[in-house]
């Protein structure tokens, strides 16, 4: 597969993937001043996102969790752990309602139909919000990866119930024939 500029560019700066440069600017969006003390990660594997947090912001704390592998990152505590067994992670559990910032760049591995594939996001990402609204503080904030879908609506009113400002977010780094989109909100 052909390395686009983005992926060269993270590869040069010795980072995991182009992922860190779609987080970066949308935390630059939010609040470029904005310091994170506990930062959870959700469906973290291949840990880019981590990477880039531990790298950018000093005494933060890091909790990554995934299902899937993800090599060691210094500083980052990484969980292999389904999402849906969270609470039964007793490190993060006891730092319930403290986190500052919830990443999430997970997605379904899809199955090239349509209504199956739109569902199965829109379940991951539900299930992102839920957690990100137990665990963040009461000003924290949610990164959150999802698609152009005949879901975002619904999604987007759902994530509003819980968190004071929504909003939708296309980063340069992402590839432009992609229907990823971003949603962030801070509660």
């Amino acid at each position: 597969m052909h390395a686009d500029n983005w992926a060269i560019k993270a590869k040069n700066m010795g980072f995991r993937s182009r992922a860190v440069f779609k987080l970066e600017e949308i935390l630059k969006k939010i609040d470029s001043k904005k310091r994170y003390q506990n930062v959870l990660d959700i469906g973290s594997s291949p840990g880019g996102w981590s990477q880039y947090i531990i790298k950018k912001y000093d005494n933060v704390n890091v909790y990554a969790v995934d299902m899937l592998d993800m090599e060691p990152i210094d500083g980052v505590h990484f969980y292999k752990e389904s999402i849906e067994n969270i609470d039964n992670i007793s490190e993060i559990k006891k730092l319930k309602g403290i986190f500052n910032l919830v990443i999430s760049d997970i997605a379904p591995n899809l199955s090239g139909i349509r209504v199956i594939d739109e569902a199965n996001i829109f379940e991951l990402n539900s299930l992102t919000i839920k957690i990100a609204n137990e665990y963040l503080s009461n000003d924290g904030t949610l990164v959150m990866k999802t698609f152009q879908n005949n879901m975002l609506k619904k999604l987007r009113k759902e994530m509003e119930l819980f968190f004071k400002l929504v909003q939708t977010y296309k980063p340069a780094a992402s590839k432009k024939q992609s229907g990823e989109i971003y949603l962030y909100g801070v509660k």
